[in-house]
């Protein structure tokens, strides 16, 4: 009986930590990626081309797939800038600010060309970076801050292209269900 009792644990602890979910890997058929230009849809003027040259870089620097115009892509990257905001967070005693937020929020697509199907949608991709501002020690300004969250954000894109769902974090409005009365 205390044999049988430790067994199950056994085999009840092994079960749980063994699993893990399928990988989600890249089609063998996609070799040659390429970058839409991201389009803007904040008021904020020129947001999308760096973000778009530095995630193109990205997948220039990680070398594993060929990095082409549309044309002659077999998968495509597509993503909206749909929401940018320099928040302050702390002020001084003069009401000065003393740290801000800045928050950009991306819908990013991955579009099997070969197939003509969508094989991803990650909405809500969020960057973000906290700082001070450049008038205090070791500060920064926005537009710093800015390449800090575009440089951010490229690496997780390459990541969440190529790694699959859950390699990156996005604010992603994803619900379980209510059960069934």
């Amino acid at each position: 009986m205390k044999k049988t009792v430790i067994l199950f644990a056994a085999v009840l602890i092994a079960g749980c930590s063994a699993y893990q979910p399928q990988p989600q890997l890249m089609p063998q058929h996609i070799r040659k990626m390429a970058v839409r230009p991201f389009i803007n849809h904040t008021s904020q003027y020129g947001l999308e081309d760096k973000l778009t040259l530095l995630v193109r870089d990205e997948f220039i620097k990680d070398g594993r797939f060929t990095v082409v115009n549309e044309e002659n892509a077999e998968g495509i990257v597509v993503g909206e800038i749909t929401y940018y905001m320099l928040q302050p967070l702390s002020y001084g005693a003069n009401f000065e600010p003393q740290q801000y937020k800045l928050r950009v929020l991306l819908n990013l697509f991955f579009i099997d060309k070969v197939k003509n199907v969508t094989l991803w949608e990650e909405p809500n991709f969020e960057g973000v970076h906290i700082f001070s501002p450049s008038t205090l020690p070791g500060g920064i300004t926005e537009e710093q801050a800015r390449e800090n969250v575009w440089s951010d954000l490229a690496q997780k894109i390459l990541t969440r292209t190529i790694d699959g769902f859950g390699s990156s974090a996005g604010i992603s409005e994803k619900k379980v269900p209510p059960p069934a009365k």
